[in-house]
């Protein structure tokens, strides 16, 4: 009886001192720090991946211009983030396929919000204009664990 109430009255000094929140911190059960962890790797975020192959009689400058499609995409509020590229001049090998000319990578917190890309008025825009450029397209969309370190 005397203990659990030297446990309280300690308890209460320790936060009247203001270093009880990282000492309850520190003190938690490991199963609360577990399902913190759990949480967190547990996040997913939605990957949109999209290759472009260019039309074959379009000038390098215009293969270069097409950049224009995406820093129009990269207003769209919904992104969390945008990555955009040509293809690499990697090692060939039986699984690499090289032969596209531009590849896109948005990454959404929710489904919602990439239901909102795509449909919405600047990448509809987007499409009409620079969809002459392009001669194939492929859309890859996945949940994606993030891997915390």
């Amino acid at each position: 009886m005397e203990r659990r109430k030297f446990i309280k009255q300690t308890g209460a000094a320790v936060a009247l001192a203001g270093t009880g929140a990282g000492l309850l911190a520190a003190c938690a059960s490991p199963s609360t720090n577990q399902e913190t962890e759990e949480t967190m790797e547990n996040e997913e975020v939605i990957a949109h991946y999209v290759l472009f192959w260019l039309n074959d009689d379009l000038s390098e400058d215009e293969i270069n211009n097409f950049v224009g499609f995406f820093e129009v995409l990269k207003t769209i509020p919904t992104i969390k983030s945008l990555h955009y590229g040509r293809a690499a001049n990697t090692h060939q090998r039986d699984v690499v396929d090289n032969s596209f000319t531009y590849n896109l990578l948005v990454f959404f917190d929710t489904m919602d919000d990439l239901n909102v890309y795509e449909t919405h008025p600047i990448h509809v825009e987007a499409i009409e204009k620079y969809s002459k450029y392009w001669r194939k397209v492929a859309v890859h969309d996945s949940m994606l664990k993030q891997a915390v370190k």
